[in-house]
């Protein structure tokens, strides 16, 4: 059995994957691309590059994310098969975890809710707006930034203490079941002297804690308590400590497994075997 290429074509980046007999053969790899077109072919020829592999050694590609819908033709006259992006989040979502019930929350430009058990099903639940094109859309408007790379080191420069208002700084009684620690307004503690370290972290912070609450009430609704995280935010610095923080207070465990920001491109090369059976 040869290669097969999991290629995920997202809003603004392509990730390609190769997988041999269930195994993630070499180092998945990204690319950068405005048409999705453009990054698929150009995270193909480069990975293929990069790994020395040659078309004889690819037996299928899968690919799937909203660019996907623009290729209508086989790759290199290579086998190509659609995968419905959902199914792949879970897919991905459980191989890189090594867990069985969860729900998986995808991280990308926008974010999405994926419930995926270990009868191999696999159920959309929902999603936000926000994700990481609000990470850089933000940060444009607020730092005059857009490189990913760069706002998360500003942003360990910050302090959420000197950004967001917390509960403890609007009560003075202790309220039920609630850490008093806890975000209780983002962005509530603005100020002319505000440092861009500190917006940065809010920003970061703000889109952890709604993807995060909106988890967790997906997981609360399907009775699970493993929530695993992935796509390019789930790799930032500060996701472990945040969502460590959240997973204390509302009692679900956050997973942020290694190579999460490919877990969709993975799943999509894993679908080729579980269609097969």
């Amino acid at each position: 059995m040869g290669i097969i290429l999991g290629i995920d074509v997202g809003g603004s980046t392509t990730k390609i994957v190769g997988v041999k007999d269930g195994i993630v053969l070499a180092e998945p790899l990204m690319v950068k691309a405005n048409d999705p077109v453009a990054s698929l072919y150009g995270a193909f020829g480069k990975f293929t590059a990069v790994n020395k592999i040659s078309l004889s050694d690819i037996e299928r590609l899968m690919i799937t994310g909203v660019g996907s819908s623009y290729v209508s033709e086989a790759v290199y006259d290579l086998p190509t098969e659609h995968v419905t992006e959902f199914v792949a989040i879970g897919r991905g979502g459980q191989h890189l975890s090594g867990l069985k019930e969860m729900i998986v929350a995808s991280m990308g430009t926008g974010s999405a809710l994926v419930y995926a058990n270990e009868k191999g099903e696999t159920l959309y639940l929902g999603g936000s707006g926000v994700g990481g094109g609000t990470l850089i859309g933000l940060s444009k408007l607020l730092l005059s930034m857009e490189d990913v790379n760069q706002i998360e080191l500003l942003a360990e420069e910050g302090s959420l203490s000197r950004i967001d208002l917390a509960v403890n700084e609007m009560t003075s009684k202790s309220i039920d079941s609630l850490n008093s620690d806890l975000t209780a307004s983002n962005f509530g503690k603005v100020n002319d002297l505000t440092a861009k370290g500190d917006v940065a972290l809010g920003i970061i912070n703000m889109i952890f804690e709604t993807v995060a609450m909106l988890a967790i009430f997906a997981a609360r609704h399907r009775k699970v308590e493993n929530i695993v995280l992935t796509g390019r935010l789930s790799t930032l610095l500060q996701a472990e400590r945040i969502f460590k923080k959240l997973s204390g207070s509302f009692d679900v465990n956050f997973c942020l497994p290694t190579r999460g920001e490919y877990a969709t491109a993975i799943g999509a090369a894993l679908t080729y075997y579980s269609n097969r059976g």
